[in-house]
């Protein structure tokens, strides 16, 4: 099976069992075959977490889930090493050993188990007694925060922030959404969830990713509109180079499974603001708020 048609696949079945949201799908699955991680934001109780368990039994993946507490510890993420009755030391591993791993309000974990969560991901392995031990391949994390300031969270800096490949934006349904999830619900245990591709077929589209082109109009649109976060006169940080790298990864993976050979500036369009959302430190007395500014630099810069 194609990319492409595995993508539509896996869009048509993850509809089945999500109500709406096509678009916050469709980046779900990108930050996937893009190989990076995603931080998912919206308000408890619109499907987070359904819609990526969701998509870990549809790839046929291992799926993990941790909630995120004032207590919890890095060894409750990455494991820790332990003397057995034998008196040998034994790796005892934790649920990041996994293909798609949800850590549910990461804001409101400690500082130090972010840190150290954040590292892992970045680096892609663990250290236990001694050892480095790699993650799965393929492995993905998403992690959600709320977006307001309640019940003892804060959201998390940028500095941390910008490890992730995207934002994305999870908003309340629409009314018809609405309804139509409240049928789902009805009738969810008659419907089972089809695994349409495996996690080789992730890899494969990993690296099939990697060979699309990216013309040179669209690394200059990319680093344009990244430089231009760096001066608007609203904004206190600008994006990292980072932001240049993520364009790419998503680019690619975007016009992978639309069926193209090459990255467009529209594919970068589309992507703006789950690339640079989470990346931009915005002014308290600009006004404008952050999809405002990610806007208004779109409908200026011209290549």
């Amino acid at each position: 099976m194609d990319a492409h048609t595995a993508y539509l696949k896996v869009i048509e079945e993850m509809s089945k069992h999500i109500a709406g949201k096509r678009e916050t799908l469709e980046l779900l699955f990108l930050s996937i075959v893009a190989n990076g991680h995603a931080l998912l934001e919206g308000v408890p109780g619109v499907a987070k977490t359904t819609m990526t368990k969701t998509l870990a039994s549809i790839i046929d993946a291992d799926f993990k889930r941790i909630q995120g507490t004032p207590d919890l510890e890095p060894k409750d993420i990455i494991g820790y090493t332990y003397i057995d009755s034998d008196n040998s030391i034994k790796v005892k591993k934790g649920p990041i050993f996994t293909n798609i791993l949800l850590i549910d309000e990461l804001n409101r974990a400690p500082p130090k188990t972010m840190s150290a969560f954040l590292e892992a991901l970045e680096e892609r392995q663990v250290s236990l007694g001694g050892m480095d031990i790699p993650l799965p391949k393929p492995f993905t994390a998403f992690a959600t925060q709320n977006p307001l300031r309640i019940e003892g969270t804060e959201l998390l800096p940028k500095v941390m922030a910008d490890r992730f490949i995207m934002r994305i934006e999870v908003d309340y349904p629409s009314m018809e959404e609405e309804g139509e999830m409240l049928r789902i619900k009805e009738r969810e245990e008659k419907i089972a969830v089809n695994k349409i591709i495996t996690i080789n077929d992730i890899l494969d589209m990993q690296e099939q990713a990697k060979k699309v082109e990216m013309p040179d109009d669209v690394v200059k649109y990319i680093t344009a509109i990244v430089d231009a976060t760096r001066k608007d006169i609203h904004v206190v940080m600008g994006a990292s180079p980072r932001a240049d790298i993520a364009f790419m990864a998503c680019g690619k993976a975007k016009a992978l499974v639309e069926g193209r050979k090459e990255v467009t500036i529209d594919d970068i369009k589309f992507l703006a603001k789950p690339v640079l959302s989470h990346r931009i430190a915005v002014r308290a007395t600009g006004g404008i708020g952050v999809n405002g500014i990610i806007d208004g630099i779109l409908a200026s810069t011209k290549i």
